[in-house]
């Protein structure tokens, strides 16, 4: 090693693998010394050898929710600083991401800088632009069954049952993007 300042470790968990090597590529430039893994019991074992300084979790990690991660890595360092990612942006989802301790959630597609300063944020933002245009009926049933489907710890069967709704007909409509 020929520097003499330490890198901030920073751990990457998204399930696309030419995503996380673009984003490491690119966050390293930046300076950090980065780790990137695709599922939540690899990001375990290494949340625990690492402890990240910072971390950019995927909300959807194949079948399991990011969220896990984050009431994980809180606990194991109260200090560490979590973007959560994900290109199923709700408003219970991004609830419970900053319930649980992230410091920002973004949706995606999302640009490097947005993520730098995500990182660098200690507060809201009371100038943040509030649509003039009210949610569609679509996007409304998206984020009621994400919020019953967080509620229930994200149990397919216990979701569909409580909404009423055939289990297969609930991961057909879980699969679609909002609109």
């Amino acid at each position: 090693m020929t520097g003499s300042v330490e890198q901030p470790s920073l751990l990457i968990v998204d399930d696309d693998p030419v995503f996380c090597d673009v984003l490491a590529k690119a966050m390293t430039k930046r300076g950090f010394d980065v780790t990137y893994t695709h599922t939540i019991s690899s990001a375990l074992e290494k949340v625990e050898s690492l402890m990240p300084e910072y971390a950019i979790i995927d909300l959807k990690l194949s079948d399991e929710s990011g969220l896990i991660l984050i009431d994980k890595i809180k606990k194991l360092d109260p200090g560490t600083r979590i973007v959560m990612l994900t290109g199923y942006a709700s408003i219970a989802t991004a609830v419970e991401a900053i319930k649980l301790g992230a410091t920002h959630y973004l949706a995606k597609p999302v640009d490097v800088n947005d993520i730098m300063a995500a990182f660098e944020r200690t507060s809201g933002d009371t100038e943040v632009p509030i649509s003039s245009h009210p949610l569609s009926v679509g996007r409304l049933e998206w984020e009621y069954i994400h919020r019953i489907l967080t509620e229930n710890n994200n149990n397919i069967s216990v979701t569909a049952r409580i909404l009423n709704m055939h289990r297969r007909t609930l991961q057909r409509k879980l699969a679609k993007k909002p609109v």
